[in-house]
C-alpha cells in the first residue's frame, strides 16, 4: 500500500492484469485508504471484489432478498439454468443432511453452506460429453462470480464437482485448485462426491427418487442403504460398485439392501 501511495505502481506484483487508463488513479486510492486506516484503526481489513454499483443494487432488494444466502441463491438459479431438476439438487441437499448425520460427519456453518451449494450445483454438466463433464463443471464453477464463499470453499465446490464426474480417486484433478483447499476440505469434496456417485446412479437425476433411499444402522456397526422393495430393480453390482467407494473414503462397513429383500456388504 504505502509503495502504491508513493506512486510506485510499476513495480507491484501483477500489476499487469490493471488497465493503464487506471494505473494513474491507484495512488490516489491508496492515500485515501492510509488516511482511512489511520482515522478508524480497524483490527482487519477485508478486500471485497464488490464496490459501489453492487451496493447501490443490493440497497434497491427488498428485506428478504437481502437476507437471502447470495452462494445458494447463485448456486440454485445455475442450477435452474443448466441442470435436469432443481428438485433433484434439492433432494440431493435434504439427503446429504442426513447421510453426513448417519455417517457422524460433523461440519460447521459454513462447511454445510457450501455442502448445499455443491448439491445445487452437482449436475450443472450433464449436457456436456461424458469425457469432459468433470473438467468443465469444476471450470464454470472455479471462475463464477459468485459471492459469500472464500477460495477454499470455492475449491471445494469445484472439486466436489470434479470428482462427482471423473472419480474420486483421480489425482491427476485439478492441481492447482487443490493446493487451495486444507486437507479437510479436500477429504470432504472426495466423501461428498462419492456419496453423489452412488446416488446419481440409483435416481437418475429424477426427483422424488432420493427421498425414498434411507441409512438405517446394522448391528455389526454398518450402515446399510436400503432400497424401498418397490425399488428391488436398482439393486445390483454397479451400485455396490459405487458405495464400496464410498465405504472405502469413509473407513465405514457399507451394506446395499433391498428391503425386505437381499443385501450386500461392501467392506
Amino acid at each position: 500500500l504505502r509503495q502504491v501511495a508513493k506512486g510506485e505502481v510499476e513495480k507491484v506484483k501483477g500489476i499487469e492484469g490493471v488497465s493503464k487508463n487506471r494505473r494513474s488513479l491507484l495512488p490516489y486510492g491508496a492515500v485515501v485508504l492510509q488516511e482511512i486506516m489511520a482515522a478508524m484503526q480497524p483490527s482487519k481489513i477485508v478486500v471485497s471484489a464488490q464496490g459501489v454499483r453492487e451496493g447501490f443494487l443490493y440497497s434497491l432488494l427488498d428485506a428478504a432478498e437481502q437476507k437471502a444466502d447470495p452462494l445458494i441463491s447463485a448456486a440454485e438459479e445455475l442450477a435452474l439454468l443448466r441442470s435436469r431438476s432443481v428438485h433433484h439438487a434439492h433432494d440431493l441437499v435434504d439427503w446429504t443432511d442426513k447421510a453426513f448425520k448417519a455417517f457422524g460427519i460433523d461440519e460447521t456453518v459454513d462447511e454445510a453452506r457450501y455442502r448445499h451449494a455443491a448439491c445445487l450445483l452437482a449436475d450443472i454438466g450433464w449436457r456436456a460429453h461424458p469425457e469432459y463433464r468433470g473438467r468443465q463443471s469444476l471450470n464454470i464453477i472455479a471462475h463464477a462470480s459468485f459471492i459469500g464463499v472464500d477460495h477454499p470453499g470455492r475449491a471445494y465446490l469445484a472439486l466436489t464437482n470434479a470428482y462427482r464426474h471423473d472419480g474420486i480417486f483421480n489425482d491427476a484433478i485439478a492441481a492447482e485448485i487443490k493446493t487451495l483447499a486444507p486437507p479437510r476440505m479436500l477429504e470432504r469434496a472426495r466423501v461428498l462426491a462419492a456419496m453423489m456417485r452412488v446416488v446419481y446412479l440409483l435416481t437418475a437425476a429424477m426427483p422424488g427418487v432420493m427421498p425414498r433411499l434411507k441409512w438405517e444402522s446394522r448391528g455389526n456397526g454398518a450402515l446399510a442403504l436400503v432400497l424401498p422393495a418397490s425399488l428391488a430393480d436398482l439393486y445390483g453390482e454397479r451400485p455396490a460398485g459405487r458405495l464400496a467407494q464410498l465405504a472405502r473414503i469413509t473407513n465405514r462397513r457399507l451394506v446395499l439392501a433391498v428391503e425386505g429383500g437381499p443385501s450386500i456388504s461392501v467392506k
